[in-house]
């Protein structure tokens, strides 16, 4: 059963059984029919996560993936976004699709699975992932925020445009925020941008990037 949230943004009803990573990826990211190939789909803990996006949402995804991009053509570095990702937790039958994910493609000799599918199964090959939040906030600033960390992923941008995180995360009166957690000792160290802000990356130091440029094509 689909269920219609506030902003747009679907979430699929738990079944009464779990699905595992095997079945997902068979049934939601290698095949199934075009019914279930018309949404994008995450595996957490067994359960189906419904990640079918606003307009809003593609554009900020849109505005990052670009900024990243030029970053990257402007470096010597191997690096590429993919349009088609799946990163694998380290969690039992868990798999995220990251809104953006910067690959390191010498990296991609170590991967298991990628020659025949695009599936993430190591920190190391990832220099940064972006999630942007919808109405299942809990996920990114919590359960994404462990497992990316125990992965290794040197950076997790949470770019909450709406300001929809709870007060214990953004702060109150709640407002739009880009938090930024830095790899530190194995530990994400989170910075918080605002406002005319400009976004400080480890991986991509020379990014100018402000805050509301971000926020501007999501309103």
């Amino acid at each position: 059963m689909f269920t219609l949230l506030p902003t747009g943004f679907i979430m699929v009803s738990a079944n009464a059984t779990t699905l595992s990573y095997e079945a997902f990826v068979a049934q939601y990211f290698d095949g199934g029919s075009a019914e279930e190939q018309s949404y994008r789909y995450e595996l957490i803990d067994g359960e189906l996560i419904d990640l079918e996006s606003t307009g809003l949402h593609e554009q900020v995804t849109g505005l990052i993936n670009r900024k990243l991009n030029v970053a990257i053509d402007r470096s010597t570095l191997n690096w590429f976004i993919p349009m088609k990702c799946l990163i694998k937790s380290l969690a039992q039958n868990s798999a995220f699709r990251p809104d953006v994910v910067v690959l390191d493609q010498s990296a991609l000799v170590n991967e298991p699975l990628w020659r025949n599918e695009p599936v993430i199964t190591l920190g190391s090959s990832v220099k940064l992932v972006v999630e942007v939040v919808s109405t299942n906030w809990q996920n990114d600033y919590a359960r994404k925020v462990e497992d990316y960390e125990a992965l290794g992923i040197l950076e997790y941008w949470i770019v909450d445009y709406l300001g929809l995180g709870g007060k214990r995360y953004i702060g109150s009166p709640k407002q739009p925020v880009i938090t930024i957690n830095h790899l530190i000792n194995g530990v994400y160290q989170g910075q918080q941008f605002r406002g005319t802000e400009r976004l400080l990356s480890s991986v991509f130091p020379e990014l100018n990037l402000l805050a509301d440029h971000v926020f501007a094509v999501g309103r």
